[in-house]
């Protein structure tokens, strides 16, 4: 008999890999949504006492909250404008136009659009504070100052389509970088092929490289727009909101109703309505986009 015995196989139990996933989804996303469920029925102030539970809070962002159709309106714009415009169709226009020049040129570029991404969000913050100036100094008054043109104040006169700049020149880097990515993942015989069929260059674009930057496209579009909805710091820093509530979405809401105003019940039954809509946003989006298809088994397997 062999001396060597085979151990007997242990059975695989994968939640012990899981456990600390588990744990931590647990702790930093599961318990602050029951916390912050809870505390929205309540009627928690700045004195952070709970004396009743109430469904007051419900029925006032419903009935009583008057800004709350200008907050809706300020987010759909806000939100649908950076996607569409700067998001993707400025971010495709980066990709195409980054990888239709020389490698090296292109790089640059790309690194160059890249850097408001990679520096703290406070120093862009004040970029676009010194850009939007009132005074003489700002930048953009010294280049309207040199046509003779009057000062223009951003911040006071147009707020919304200040943040919508602001935050579309930073946000387009990232379709930037998966689109590219997508654009020279292209066989190039498939270019050449359309080429010799007589195809022109808008041609090449329309039929080869749009089919191939769909499923991208898809995929950017649902991770922005969640990006846009719940993010805010650019617009805390550059408008803070205002003029009163002119540049405030609904996340930025949120934080100054709960933690300027202190009416933190208030805020937690904001943010609870905030992430149905989030979750109605993703559901209509997957199934109107089709997203399914995106990650479905490819339908000839490769070996």
């Amino acid at each position: 008999m062999s001396q060597f015995q085979l151990r007997p196989r242990r059975p695989a139990r994968p939640m012990l890999y899981l456990a600390p996933a588990i744990a931590l989804l647990a702790v930093f996303f599961l318990a602050p949504i029951v916390v912050n469920a809870v505390i929205a029925f309540t009627d928690m102030g700045a004195n952070l006492r709970v004396g009743h539970f109430t469904f007051q809070n419900f029925e006032r962002i419903v009935q009583r909250d008057a800004r709350m159709p200008m907050v809706l309106l300020t987010t759909l714009i806000y939100v649908t404008a950076t996607l569409f415009i700067f998001n993707i169709g400025l971010g495709a226009l980066l990709a195409m136009t980054s990888t239709a020049i020389p490698d090296k040129l292109g790089n640059f570029f790309r690194g160059l659009w890249l850097l408001p991404r990679m520096s703290p969000a406070v120093l862009y913050g004040i970029l676009w504070i010194w850009i939007a100036d009132p005074s003489p100094s700002g930048l953009l008054n010294q280049v309207t100052g040199t046509f003779g043109l009057p000062p223009i104040n951003l911040r006071n006169d147009f707020p919304l389509f200040l943040i919508i700049l602001a935050n579309g020149v930073v946000g387009a880097s990232f379709a930037m970088v998966i689109l590219t990515s997508s654009i020279r993942s292209i066989p190039s015989h498939l270019a050449n092929a359309a080429r010799v069929d007589g195809a022109s260059e808008w041609g090449v674009l329309r039929h080869v490289v749009a089919p191939a930057l769909s499923q991208p496209i898809r995929l950017i579009s649902i991770y922005q727009a969640l990006s846009l909805m719940t993010t805010f710091e650019y617009i805390l820093l550059i408008t803070g909101g205002g003029p009163v509530y002119d540049s405030t979405p609904y996340a930025l809401y949120i934080y100054r109703r709960a933690f300027e105003n202190g009416a933190y019940s208030y805020g937690a039954a904001l943010a609870l309505g905030f992430m149905v809509i989030g979750v109605v946003v993703t559901l209509l989006h997957w199934r109107v986009t089709n997203m399914s298809s995106t990650f479905a088994a490819p339908k000839i397997e490769v070996l």
